[in-house]
């Protein structure tokens, strides 16, 4: 095993069991790695830290695996990891009422670059760094024995696979392709997702609790439901009983599969309206009728996927919230969320506070949203916590 020498005093993150190393921190390595390559992380005294994935393609050059030196990275080391993870999971699915959820959530589950989501039978899994794509046999073969599922499906970002320098190759990886439609359960409601064409791995069940959280406020009323995607705010506000939920995205795929999941679910479909349009030109359109909602549901997609578009981030979340704000009655909800990992939650109500004093408008902090225990965050590597909310009452 090649061994890589930390320069002195960058042992630090690696001890507190940080799981990134850079390539600025890398003295010298004895050896020519390959991206992807398992390698030993000694520090400038030569005393062990850690195993780890190199990647001399990535601007993090080392992510760290493994502390115990007696330790083998071998498959029987990746199926203890994703038993482990697998297991612990059980929770959210143990009611029968859902049966979609995350697996495996990366660093949160000490396999960095390795994302697995279940939809009922099918498994949708991101391959994010180059030392999972060398493991990519074994897991799937793991996955295969662990949880027998119908197919097992590649959506992988492309963005994260070209800062490995990864080619991207989605598709199927295993067993049967996935219909066009398969159909899901979260919170006792019904989805047909699209894994082959959707977002990301297909869905997104990293709102699931706050889906059902919010649904509770809406019970007679009129919801504005923003980047509404498959449903999942609209859903569960119709079966809270709200008066009517108008659903907005720019996507018609997403519109498209609304409408599927509110016949699937047997909802009354003049309950609902479904709007495809730029969200933030929709918004303006309202605000120039004169329309108002009691509740404004705003679920944008990541506006800074690194902090280099942070200030370009912060112009947009509070340009999108003033206008948000704008279209309530007066105490009305706005529920309004951030998945850009770089917008920490002070940052995020920092935003909220300057688009409420752009809109003249007095806010109060009801509640806060975070991410589900199917996306935990180590403390060892607070990065992983990305979502947050807040849900704000507008007067």
């Amino acid at each position: 095993m090649i061994d890589v020498f930390l320069k002195k005093g960058k042992e630090k993150a690696a001890v507190q069991r940080h799981p990134w190393i850079f390539s600025g921190a890398i003295e010298k390595i004895k050896g020519s790695p390959e991206n992807g390559e398992v390698i030993k992380v000694l520090a400038a005294d030569k005393e062990f830290l850690a195993y780890g994935y190199y990647n001399a393609q990535s601007r993090v050059a080392i992510r760290l695996l493994e502390w115990d030196e007696n330790v083998h990275i071998d498959k029987a080391w990746y199926q203890q990891k994703l038993q482990n993870a697998i297991s612990a999971r059980q929770h959210v699915l143990k009611n029968g009422e859902t049966n979609t959820c995350r697996l495996v959530f990366s660093e949160a589950d000490f396999l960095p670059g390795l994302i697995v989501d279940q939809y009922a039978d099918f498994l949708s899994l991101q391959i994010l760094s180059a030392g999972i794509e060398k493991a990519k046999e074994d897991i799937i073969d793991i996955l295969k024995k662990e949880l027998h599922p119908k197919g097992i499906f590649d959506k992988s970002d492309a963005g994260a696979r070209a800062h490995e320098n990864l080619e991207l190759n989605p598709g199927l990886l295993w067993g049967e392709t996935p219909p066009e439609f398969i159909e899901v359960s979260e919170n006792g409601i019904r989805y047909h997702i699209n894994i082959a064409e959707g977002q990301k791995s297909g869905f997104y069940c990293d709102q699931r609790d706050n889906r059902r959280i919010l649904a509770e406020y809406t019970t007679g009323k009129n919801v504005l439901d923003c980047f509404c995607y498959s449903g999942g705010f609209t859903l569960n506000s119709l079966a809270m009983g709200a008066a009517k939920v108008t659903s907005v995205d720019s996507s018609a795929l997403a519109i498209e599969t609304l409408k599927h999941n509110i016949v699937l679910n047997n909802f009354e479909t003049h309950r609902q309206q479904s709007i495809q349009s730029d969200v933030n030109k929709q918004l303006r359109t309202f605000k120039e009728n004169g329309q108002k909602f009691d509740v404004v549901v705003l679920d944008p997609p990541k506006y800074a996927p690194s902090r280099s578009a942070l200030d370009r981030a912060a112009r947009a979340y509070k340009d999108l919230n003033r206008l948000g704000m704008l279209l309530l009655e007066k105490g009305g909800l706005l529920a309004t969320y951030s998945c850009s990992g770089a917008v920490d939650i002070e940052t995020f109500k920092q935003i909220i506070a300057w688009a409420a004093l752009d809109a003249g408008k007095e806010v109060q902090i009801l509640k806060q949203f975070n991410q589900p225990e199917d996306h935990p965050v180590r403390l060892s590597f607070p990065e992983g916590e990305y979502l947050k909310g807040l849900l704000l009452r507008v007067l």
